[in-house]
């Protein structure tokens, strides 16, 4: 329920030119409440006007826009194109205007990208495109006099490619004086050479990094991950996500005689002088045999760990079951490996020492058939944490499903379910794992049924509070959704590339 103080709020920011005349007759201590009210109506000139003028020594957003008395609606999942814009223009306003020099920390992160914005304009400022505006005002401000004497630090999580790749350089290496510092806790890269990360990173001061994803089309294998680590160094990294193949031998590394992989196991070293690190992505990398090399160093227990398509096999597995992370693992990515059938007491083994501490476990993939829900049932009964089950892409009938809901309605935490289309709406000769042409052929009007049944089986346990959904080609992904223009026309350059490599093989061959 709202208060008074901020029902007043938002009448007054709905005037907005009486508001920015008498910004200088406002106490202090109202300007967080003027804040919210602004953005919430999204008053996007007052929330520009509020910050140019901002008294206190410091600006977080995620801090401002969380729930509190006298607003109990958190905003921080409304990426407001035009409030986040207007927050930008308002603090190259502060930098510019004379007399302000209280404000010391503008931090901008803490923003969570949903699919449906609730902001009453629907348009969405993404991490890539708060990236471009921070990097774009950086630059315009770069070699402007600093009334306050002292650059002001923005904390932003920055989201790195191509199309704004050398914007964030010029911010992040300024040329001369620069009234706005970046500060970079998180950073996200994609299409990027394997040199313009390394570039990208010395710059965004490594020493201070959290959290770094590079993903999809960095093009790294096991040699650029090891002069990544060594040569830039992460003492306070908490988070990992590397990109598909990234612990491939490089084209011209030869062989070990002796089988040792002597690049994974300086990798993995220098992993484990990572004491803070505490969530490993890894997916799409074939590691055969490999994971006890790469996981036994590390000194802190991973709470996340993802290691989908990753090639497991039995030896991969029995570790995991037995060492120290697994007991400490909230979040787990299994997908793509043929868990149930190849190796069910070892798997299921693992899922009982990590029963106590996961939440989120992913499934897909993994050719769980209707002969292995009882097994399944079983094996996930203690996992009285868990709050997400991903399952997408098994081959399940509907009552297969019928009695795995029941079973999943047990657990006490679980809010979301995503469950595969049941192998009865696809024709009797359909093949798994499918392709997207594939997936998406199926009996509308089946599912449908079969769909409701499962809401009925969660009504009647009285689950109201579980969301089940059947995502066909996974879970939204507001960063590929920002980019996927980019993204598309990178893989076409690579693809033309490919193409005229091969075509001057051919030239050569005759």
């Amino acid at each position: 329920m709202r208060s008074l103080r901020f029902i007043s709020a938002e009448a007054l920011v709905s005037h907005s030119q009486l508001v920015q005349e008498n910004l200088d007759n406002i106490a202090y201590n109202l300007y967080p409440l003027l804040f919210k009210a602004s953005y919430l109506l999204e008053q996007a000139d007052v929330t520009r006007a509020l910050l140019s003028h901002w008294p206190l020594e410091e600006f977080r957003l995620a801090v401002l826009l969380r729930p509190n008395t006298d607003h109990p609606e958190d905003l921080r999942d409304r990426a407001c194109k035009a409030c986040l814009e207007a927050c930008m223009q308002g603090i190259a306003d502060h930098v510019l205007k004379s007399g302000s020099n209280r404000l010391r920390v503008a931090d901008f992160t803490g923003i969570q990208d949903v699919q449906v914005q609730q902001c009453p304009c629907g348009r969405a400022l993404g991490r890539w495109g708060r990236t471009k505006v921070l990097a774009r005002t950086c630059c315009q401000l770069q070699g402007q006099p600093c009334s306050a004497g002292h650059p002001i630090e923005v904390f932003a999580d920055l989201f790195v490619t191509e199309g704004n790749f050398d914007m964030v350089v010029q911010a992040l290496k300024p040329l001369g004086p620069a009234p706005l510092q970046v500060c970079c806790p998180s950073l996200r890269a994609d299409s990027l050479s394997p040199g313009q990360l390394l570039q990208v990173l010395g710059l965004a001061g490594p020493g201070n990094l959290r959290k770094l994803e590079v993903v999809h089309n960095v093009r790294l294998h096991a040699g650029h991950v090891q002069q990544l680590l060594t040569q830039v160094g992460f003492p306070q990294l908490t988070s990992l996500t590397l990109p598909t193949k990234a612990f491939d031998a490089p084209p011209t590394c030869a062989p070990n005689p002796e089988g040792e992989d002597l690049l994974l196991t300086s990798i993995a070293w220098e992993l484990s002088q990572m004491n803070q690190l505490t969530e490993l992505s890894v997916a799409f990398s074939t590691l055969t045999g490999k994971i006890q090399t790469l996981l036994s160093p590390l000194k802190t227990p991973l709470r996340v760990l993802d290691l989908a398509n990753c090639a497991l096999n039995h030896e991969d597995i029995s570790f995991l079951a037995d060492c120290n992370h697994t007991a400490h693992l909230e979040v787990l990515d299994l997908s793509g490996h043929n868990l149930v059938h190849l190796y069910p007491s070892t798997f299921f083994r693992l899922l009982s020492q990590a029963a106590q501490t996961l939440r989120v476990l992913t499934l897909e993939e993994c050719n769980i058939t209707d002969s292995h829900v009882n097994m399944m049932i079983l094996g996930l009964s203690p996992c009285s944490q868990l709050q997400q089950f991903k399952f997408l892409g098994n081959p399940l009938s509907g009552s297969a499903l019928r009695r795995l809901f029941a079973a999943l309605c047990e657990l006490p935490r679980l809010r979301h379910i995503e469950f595969p289309v049941p192998k009865d709406c696809y024709p009797e000769d359909a093949i798994y794992p499918q392709d997207e042409l594939s997936v998406s052929k199926f009996d509308q009007q089946k599912y449908d049924v079969i769909a409701e049944d499962l809401r009925a089986v969660l009504l009647q346990a009285n689950r109201e509070d579980i969301q089940a959904s059947t995502p066909l080609f996974g879970s939204f992904d507001p960063d590929i959704h920002e980019t996927s223009n980019e993204l598309g026309t990178f893989l076409l350059q690579a693809f033309k590339t490919a193409l005229e490599n091969f075509s001057r093989a051919l030239e050569q061959m005759e």
